[in-house]
């Protein structure tokens, strides 16, 4: 498998790029199911779990190109012969997202058939509330050998209030919706800008959608939906990674091709512990930190709450600040497994419950750190770029399936970090996304 090694002590400085959001990307890709003309999606993130949301939809029956470089992160998407409407285990199995299909497959096609996905190491993430949803809408679901089934003549609108804020079961429910005959009215779902893009996407393709970006979502079902060429939004989640980078560096940092108006709680936070951040346009932000950083607590939530997803990160930063800080994880019930390996390389946190406390002014020096999931691994880079000596970084498999080449962007702007490949061929694992 591959490893990072990073040297600490060099301030980033310059410019960083922000790729498309795979959180956004999976679901709109999942969402050209929908229609049997071409769908085109623009700023495509070069990241694993795109290739395993290609190779899903493939299996299907699906044409899917993948284009880089000259392509400009763009990815064509036809499902015009969808025969076989299966995610099967061996491709569900490595990404959660990937039961983002059930819905618009059983818009689609009246069937569908799909793997339940495994447990992830940050915590259940079950899609009972996807199910129960689909049930309302008129669908027969029954399960069997891992696989759920489900099947119905044609769906119909519902009256659907979610049991807890769920990105991707609102992401789900809204595709079944926009086919289903009749209104659907959606209520408690999820504001993320991931599911205002997907709408957008959906919209653009003539269903009829309101409120998306509000607890309340009304669909108007439509009888089909044409092709469509969408551009993903910007990775708030990678674009406050950077950020943090910036600022634990003590560097002078702009990134670019971001949305500042995603990232109201990581700046204000930032801004809190003592960050000089500066929104510099509409699609830029610049971060500093030429002076102490002061402890302050977090409480992650629900957009437009401090994300989860940023949890790791944050926690990075407050080990270099004066004082205590608390950090209250209240969406993943297991998801301070990089506490152990900030840690070993010098940091003072202690976890009781869903709350760590972090003693910082802490002197991190480098160590042989193990990556347990995608976020935990962004949060040991940060940690790495201010220790003393080389930190060696294991598994960052799990940091390929949502950063892009995250070592050259680094680089890039003054980083130590280079990306070492071990001579046996990588074991696949399991994922969890995001």
């Amino acid at each position: 498998m591959d490893k990072f090694v990073v040297r600490g002590g060099n301030p980033l400085l310059g410019t960083i790029r922000v790729s498309g959001a795979k959180n956004s990307a999976l679901p709109c890709m999942a969402a050209a199911i929908l229609t049997e003309d071409e769908v085109t999606l623009e700023n495509i993130p070069q990241v694993r779990d795109i290739e395993t949301e290609r190779k899903l939809l493939a299996s299907m029956g699906a044409e899917v190109e993948l284009g880089y470089g000259r392509a400009q992160h763009r990815t064509t998407i036809s499902c015009r012969n969808l025969s076989d409407p299966v995610a099967k285990y061996e491709i569900v199995k490595t990404m959660r997202a990937s039961s983002l299909v059930l819905g618009p497959l059983l818009a689609r096609c009246g069937v569908a058939r799909v793997a339940m996905p495994g447990g992830c190491a940050i915590g259940g993430r079950p899609i009972d509330l996807h199910l129960k949803g689909l049930e309302k809408m008129g669908a027969v679901i029954t399960q069997e050998h891992g696989y759920l089934e489900a099947k119905t003549p044609r769906l119909r609108g519902a009256h659907i209030v979610f049991d807890k804020i769920t990105v991707t079961g609102t992401e789900d429910l809204l595709m079944a919706a926009v086919l289903a005959e009749g209104e659907t009215l959606f209520e408690n779902c999820a504001r993320e800008p991931e599911v205002t893009d997907l709408a957008a996407m959906l919209t653009s393709m003539g269903a009829h959608i309101e409120g998306a970006g509000t607890p309340t979502i009304k669909v108007r079902g439509v009888a089909r939906l044409h092709g469509v060429r969408h551009r993903i939004n910007p990775d708030r989640i990678e674009a406050g990674t950077f950020l943090v980078a910036g600022a634990i560096t003590r560097g002078d940092l702009i990134v670019a091709n971001c949305n500042p108006a995603h990232l109201g709680a990581i700046l204000s936070k930032l801004e809190e512990v003592g960050a000089r951040v500066d929104i510099l346009s509409s699609d830029s932000i610049r971060v500093r930190a030429d002076g102490a950083l002061k402890a302050a607590d977090i409480s992650t939530q629900e957009y437009p709450g401090f994300p989860t997803d940023m949890q790791a990160q944050y926690m990075a930063l407050v080990t270099q600040a004066e004082g205590v800080s608390q950090v209250r994880e209240n969406i993943f019930e297991n998801r301070f497994m990089h506490v152990q390996e900030l840690n070993r390389m010098g940091a003072n946190i202690s976890v009781e419950g869903r709350t760590a406390t972090v003693r910082g002014h802490s002197h991190l020096s480098a160590a042989a750190v193990m990556c347990s999931d995608l976020r935990a691994s962004a949060s040991l880079v940060l940690a790495a770029l201010v220790a003393d000596g080389e930190s060696i970084l294991d598994r960052v498999y799990h940091m390929d399936r949502g950063y892009e080449r995250i070592e050259e962007k680094l680089r890039g702007v003054g980083a130590q970090i280079r990306r070492m490949g071990n001579v046996f061929a990588p074991r696949e694992e399991p994922g969890n996304a995001d």
